[in-house]
C-alpha cells in the first residue's frame, strides 16, 4: 500500500560504498522507497563514497582499523549532511554508532550462509590435503583451521570479480563469499556449494542490508519506517547485543545466527582462536522480544566457558 510522503523538496540522497554489491543494495534500498511511496527514480540520488577499506586491498583489515573501515567516511557524511540515509551490509557494521547517527532500519535478511567457491572443487570435504585456500576473514580463516588444520591459508580482498580473477589466477584453490551477496548480484551460480550454518556458523549479521540516519531527520525516519522488515530487526537485535557483549571487532573470530521458531528465537554462538586451535559453542532459546538480552547471555556464557589464556591473542 502507497505510504503518505513527507516534504521531498530535493532528491533524498542515499549513500553507499561503490562496489557491484554495495551499489545493488543501494538500488534495492532506494526501489523499496520507490515503490512504498509511488515516487520516481528522479526523486533520489545514489552517492558513491569511497572507504579506507575499499582504498587499502593490499593488507588484512585487522591491521588497518577494523569494522569502520567499511563506514567512517559514510557517516561522515551523513553527518554532515552530504547524504540523507547510508546503506550498509550489517556484517561490515560496528555495534555502537557515532553519536547523532541511528542504525533501525533493515531490509528483509538473504540466505545466511557461506557460498564455497572453487573453479574445481565441489564441496568444501572434497578439498585435497594442503590446498590453499584464499579468505580475509578472520571468522572464516579460524574456523578452517579448527575444521582443516592442513589447509594453506592466503590473504583475499576485493570484491567479487577481483575474487574470481585471483582463483583464475591460480592464487587459490577455493574461497568463500556470502550466499546474499551472490544472490543479489544474480550470481548465485558462482557458488559451487553452499555451506550449512551447522557446518560454518556465518558472521553476525551476514545477509542483511541496514539503513542508517540522522537521528534529528523525521523526514527519513517516516520514510524508512514504511520499508523496514521486522523479523530481520528482531533477528539482529540479538546477534548485535551478543557481538557487542563479547566486544566483537575484525580482529575476533565471531560467528552466531539467530533463527525465529514460532514465538521463539533461537540463538546459536561460537568464538574461535584465530588459529582455530580452540573453539566454544553454545545457544540459547526464548521469547522474542527477549532476543538483545539473550543474546547478552549467551555472549557471557561463552565468555565463562573459556579457558585461562584463551584471549591472549587479543
Amino acid at each position: 500500500m502507497t505510504q503518505m510522503l513527507p516534504s521531498l523538496a530535493a532528491p533524498l540522497k542515499i549513500g553507499t560504498r561503490g562496489s557491484p554489491l554495495a551499489l545493488a543494495q543501494a538500488h534495492e534500498t532506494r526501489d523499496r522507497l520507490m515503490a512504498a511511496f509511488d515516487l520516481p527514480q528522479g526523486a533520489f540520488e545514489i552517492v558513491v563514497i569511497k572507504t579506507t577499506g575499499d582504498r587499502v586491498l593490499d593488507r588484512p583489515l585487522k591491521e588497518i582499523g577494523g569494522k569502520g573501515l567499511f563506514t567512517r567516511e559514510i557517516e561522515d557524511a551523513l553527518l554532515s549532511g552530504g547524504i540523507d540515509i547510508a546503506v550498509h551490509s550489517m556484517k561490515d557494521m560496528p555495534v555502537a554508532q557515532p553519536e547523532g547517527l541511528l542504525l533501525d532500519t533493515y531490509l528483509p535478511r538473504e540466505d545466511v550462509r557461506d557460498a564455497f567457491v572453487s573453479p574445481a572443487v565441489a564441496r568444501l570435504a572434497d578439498l585435497p590435503q594442503g590446498a590453499t585456500v584464499g579468505s580475509s576473514s578472520l571468522r572464516r580463516r579460524a574456523q578452517l583451521k579448527a575444521r582443516r588444520p592442513d589447509l594453506q591459508l592466503v590473504e583475499f580482498r576485493g570484491n567479487v570479480q577481483t575474487r574470481m580473477k585471483k582463483l583464475q589466477d591460480g592464487v587459490a584453490v577455493a574461497t568463500f563469499l556470502a550466499m546474499a551477496g551472490l544472490n543479489r548480484l544474480g550470481m548465485a551460480d558462482v557458488a559451487r556449494s553452499a555451506i550449512a550454518p551447522e557446518e560454518m556458523l556465518p558472521a553476525v549479521a551476514q545477509g542483511a542490508i541496514g539503513i542508517e540516519r540522522r537521528a534529528s531527520d523525521d523526514r527519513a525516519a517516516r520514510m524508512l519506517a514504511a520499508i523496514h522488515h521486522r523479523e530481520t530487526g528482531e533477528r539482529l537485535a540479538a546477534e548485535r547485543a551478543y557481538l557487542a557483549a563479547l566486544d566483537g571487532s575484525c580482529e575476533t573470530p565471531i560467528a552466531g545466527l539467530a533463527v525465529i521458531e514460532g514465538g521463539s528465537i533461537w540463538l546459536r554462538g561460537e568464538i574461535l582462536r584465530p588459529d582455530g586451535s580452540e573453539s566454544i559453542t553454545g545457544e540459547i532459546r526464548g521469547p522474542i522480544a527477549d532476543g538483545a538480552a539473550m543474546g547478552e547471555s549467551l555472549a557471557r556464557d561463552l565468555l565463562a566457558q573459556a579457558p585461562k589464556g584463551f584471549f591472549d591473542w587479543r
